[in-house]
């Protein structure tokens, strides 16, 4: 394993965390409530693609990095065989993303959601609020059982 590789991958694995788990938690704390309390239902979803659509680049770029480096953290290390709990729930929370931003949003979740709307805009939303909290509750954990585990903790 070449040392300084590894390192750079674990500072450029961080570093995407922070911006995409970060950008998460801003979303989910701060700007899907701030849309419930200012918007009227009808406008809300408008309103959150609106501001949220400025993050998706950025969570897509981040994301994939995130993955590229922790896969090449894994290879590396030869970490296939003895992965941990969080290890696998980094993955997972890794693959849902993924497979949010890259597939199931563009296929067909964004069209889904906005005839949701049309119908109950008020539950459309509160369910777009409830999936976000989840995603980042799960996160957390995963952050946590790494940090966690890393230092010996777990």
């Amino acid at each position: 394993m070449n040392y300084q590789n590894f390192v750079i991958a674990r500072v450029l694995h961080v570093i995407a965390v922070v911006l995409w788990i970060g950008g998460v938690a801003f979303v989910t704390t701060v700007l899907i409530p701030a849309i419930r309390k200012s918007q009227a239902p009808e406008e809300r979803l408008k309103t959150f693609e609106l501001l949220e659509s400025k993050f998706s680049f950025q969570s897509k770029l981040t994301t994939l990095l995130a993955g590229i480096s922790g896969f090449y953290m894994l290879h590396a290390m030869g970490g296939w065989l003895t992965m941990s709990w969080w290890t696998y729930l980094m993955i997972f929370v890794w693959f849902v993303f993924t497979l949010v931003l890259f597939v199931l949003e563009p296929l067909f979740l964004h069209k889904w959601f906005h005839l949701k709307a049309q119908v109950n805009p008020e539950k459309s939303f509160f369910i777009l609020q409830v999936m976000h909290i989840v995603l980042l509750l799960i996160s957390l954990l995963s952050i946590f059982g790494g940090v966690a585990g890393a230092h010996g903790l777990l």
